[in-house]
């Protein structure tokens, strides 16, 4: 059975990577500050640090913070095998969807259907973050925007302006890595801390997962991000990464599992709001905000 399900989690790692790719690079490739193929190997890199580093939290949460009991191995399988296809359907659909919901939905589900006893104190604490998530992050972004936008657009040196712009996108894109890392790398991998296993490898293994997923199929998921939502240039990119990542973060920390999706998506419709309402298409908006809600396995 350890092979199977360490495939599994390997499974939902790379459809992690493949389908959450887009909200560290999105934006930056979406303003055309950044190529697709330089700013993905940026996320592979990314991503395993950061789930090294700081990817205990959110999987310890997983593992042993919903569900008060060994699952058995059958079951963790399950729960890793519906989130997994669920992502891979959407990110077919380009479509970016929370990864954190769908697994966090499934062990729940699988939970109550093998009767263990699942904590919904925890639960509803995860969920009430889920709905300020997209919020703070829209929030945040509007207002690093014009923070940003006031004295950068006050230096005359064109090439000056651009230069430390795209530094700054560069930065927050592989800041936004670090911490889809640290949140993302558990939900393929925290199923796995129930049964027992090494931490240490089982990040190094979901880091791994995320990074092929998005060297092999990042790219689809990314085009909605970066195009879409709202028309981008590169301080909007920069206000847009900087304010997803900063709540995706703070959540880390505490170990709480969130939606980068959610994040990004919540932020580019901040900065569309302060560039201005006609600038976020509503259609793409309402679409990967429909796909998001329909995230949680366990529903």
């Amino acid at each position: 059975m350890t092979p199977f399900l360490f495939l599994s989690g390997f499974y939902v790692g790379w459809n992690i990577g493949a389908n959450d790719t887009a909200n560290c690079i999105g934006t930056s490739v979406g303003s055309g500050l950044l190529s697709y193929r330089g700013a993905v190997y940026v996320v592979a890199l990314f991503v395993i640090v950061g789930g090294l580093l700081e990817g205990h939290n959110v999987a310890t949460t997983i593992g042993k913070g919903v569900i008060h009991a060994e699952l058995p191995p059958l079951a963790v399988l399950v729960a890793l095998l519906s989130a997994g296809i669920f992502v891979t359907l959407a990110t077919t659909l380009k479509l970016p969807v929370s990864t954190s919901q769908s697994i966090v939905g499934a062990v729940a589900g699988i939970g109550l259907a093998v009767g263990a006893p699942v904590n919904f104190g925890k639960l509803l604490e995860i969920v009430e973050v889920w709905v300020l998530n997209p919020f703070l992050a829209a929030a945040l972004a509007y207002v690093v925007y014009h923070i940003v936008a006031f004295p950068l657009r006050r230096v005359r040196r064109v090439g000056l302006w651009d230069r430390v712009v795209a530094i700054m996108v560069l930065a927050s894109a592989a800041y936004m890595a670090f911490s889809l890392g640290s949140n993302d790398v558990a939900n393929s991998i925290g199923p796995l801390v129930n049964l027992g296993y090494n931490m240490r490898l089982l990040l190094l293994l979901g880091g791994l997962a995320l990074a092929t997923g998005a060297l092999t199929y990042g790219h689809r998921v990314t085009q909605t991000i970066g195009g879409s939502i709202t028309i981008l240039d590169p301080l909007s990119a920069f206000s847009a990464q900087a304010a997803a990542v900063m709540g995706v973060h703070l959540f880390s920390i505490l170990g709480i599992p969130v939606s980068t999706s959610q994040a990004i998506v919540g932020a580019v419709v901040g900065v569309g709001l302060g560039k201005g309402i006609r600038a976020i298409s509503r259609r793409a908006t309402a679409g990967a905000a429909c796909c998001n809600r329909g995230s949680p396995e366990g529903r």
